[in-house]
């Protein structure tokens, strides 16, 4: 089988779990014998091109001649199997699915966030939810909101751009939906369950779990999307020391809140930005991974590596985590009605009342008492994007961790292990190539 995975590499500047993912995957693929022929390019790039391809910048994520013209000579040459693309943007543009199509040679594409509607892929704006842009023509709001880097006129462009490649899109041979939400999302923008398979990433595994930790564990970028204040003023209903302790890592602009609160409180500690070696300690040390998000986040990694340590999760019913850890009920997803109803709270399990002892979603009994809101599932829990429900959950998840740190790791070996989604993506291409 030969396959060309055909990626834009975001700026290295930028931390991107994006381009970690191609990188594993295409790592993967190789070691399971499948011949991979990288088309990539880097918006690294961009600083050092001639002024003549600068020039062509601004219409390139609609057309990119060069990249047409490149992909088209790799294709004659080699004549591969499928054509499996993630980010096109800049440098690449979606015109090589039509590329790829004039060749003869079928596409997958990995949705890795909501771009085909939302021109800053993020269905979030100004620190709430958003979806203006959804079943518009084009997205004026996006434009009016300068959504795309800051700046009004890169937002046209990208509005534009997705507007001149809704059909483009739409021919797409199979999409690949890294969660439920992602594949809704799909459903919505016109995409039949037929050319739909969700398939997650998967990282390394990192061996054994260590014996539970205590207390939480919040792990990622400090900014408001992920919602730290959502965290800390949920932690702040809680007297000092009843929860065990709370540790948080990573960086960014929230920082001085972190560092405020820790100051304030002896059970909050700021382990500041880890690396990997201190990522394992802190989860080690842990029994909670917390994944507080805001909005319709994709797929945070911070939660497959705590299922893969054996920590189980407490996150906000929103976008891929409910996926994640087993508690995808029904629930409004991402990208369909007004932003309060796409945020609103995932339905509660039978039995799932303040004081009961509630099953999960596999009627196995979690034996300790359910607030209302909260949904048990296979690893770790849901709640609303609401202080107060997580607030009520935290003492819950502490209680509970215990019993769900098996079934954490049990989940992260049959979904999210590099086999298993290796395999599953080499059947994605399998099917079409039949």
């Amino acid at each position: 089988m030969r396959i060309v995975v055909a990626h834009n590499r975001y700026r290295e500047a930028q931390p991107s779990g994006e381009n970690t993912i191609v990188d594993a995957e295409i790592t993967q693929l190789a070691a399971a014998g499948v011949e991979v022929l990288p088309f990539l390019r880097s918006s690294d790039e961009i600083p050092a091109m001639p002024k003549t391809a600068k020039a062509l910048l601004p219409i390139s994520p609609i057309y990119a001649p060069r990249a047409q013209q490149e992909l088209g000579r790799l294709l004659t040459e080699h004549r591969p199997d499928v054509l499996h693309l993630h980010n096109p943007y800049p440098l690449l543009s979606p015109w090589v699915v039509r590329t790829a199509h004039r060749h003869g040679v079928p596409v997958v594409q990995t949705v890795h966030n909501y771009r085909q509607v939302c021109s800053s892929g993020l269905y979030f704006r100004d620190g709430v939810i958003c979806q203006d842009c959804r079943g518009r023509a084009l997205g004026v709001p996006a434009v009016v909101h300068r959504c795309y880097r800051g700046s009004r006129a890169q937002s046209a462009l990208m509005a534009t751009t997705l507007a001149v490649h809704r059909g483009t899109w739409k021919s797409v041979d199979r999409f690949i939906a890294l969660t439920t939400a992602v594949a809704d999302h799909l459903r919505d923008y016109g995409i039949p369950d037929s050319r739909i398979v969700v398939k997650p990433n998967g990282i390394p595994d990192s061996g054994t779990p260590a014996p539970l930790g205590q207390g939480f564990l919040f792990l990622g970028r400090l900014s408001p999307e992920k919602g730290l204040d959502l965290l800390v003023e949920a932690w702040r209903r809680h007297p000092d020391g009843t929860l065990g302790p709370l540790r948080i890592a990573g960086d960014g602009e929230l920082r001085p809140l972190v560092e405020a609160v820790a100051a304030e409180r002896s059970d909050v500690t700021y382990l500041g930005p880890l690396d990997r070696a201190g990522v394992r300690q802190a989860l080690a040390a842990s029994a909670v991974v917390l994944a507080t998000s805001t909005w319709h986040d994709v797929l945070p990694t911070v939660i497959i590596e705590a299922l893969a340590s054996g920590r189980p999760v407490l996150g906000t019913a929103l976008g891929g985590i409910p996926y994640l850890v087993g508690a995808d009920t029904p629930r409004e997803p991402a990208g369909t009605g007004p932003a309060a109803v796409a945020s609103a709270p995932a339905p509660v399990v039978s039995g799932s009342v303040p004081g009961s002892s509630a099953p999960s979603r596999d009627g196995r009994d979690t034996g300790s008492a359910v607030p209302a809101g909260v949904v048990t599932g296979e690893a770790g829990w849901v709640v609303p994007p609401d202080p107060a429900a997580l607030a009520a959950a935290l003492p819950m998840a502490a209680a509970g961790a215990s019993a769900l740190s098996a079934t954490a790791r049990l989940r992260y070996e049959r979904n999210f292990h590099p086999d298993a989604v290796t395999k599953r993506l080499i059947d994605i291409y399998a099917d079409l190539c039949r």
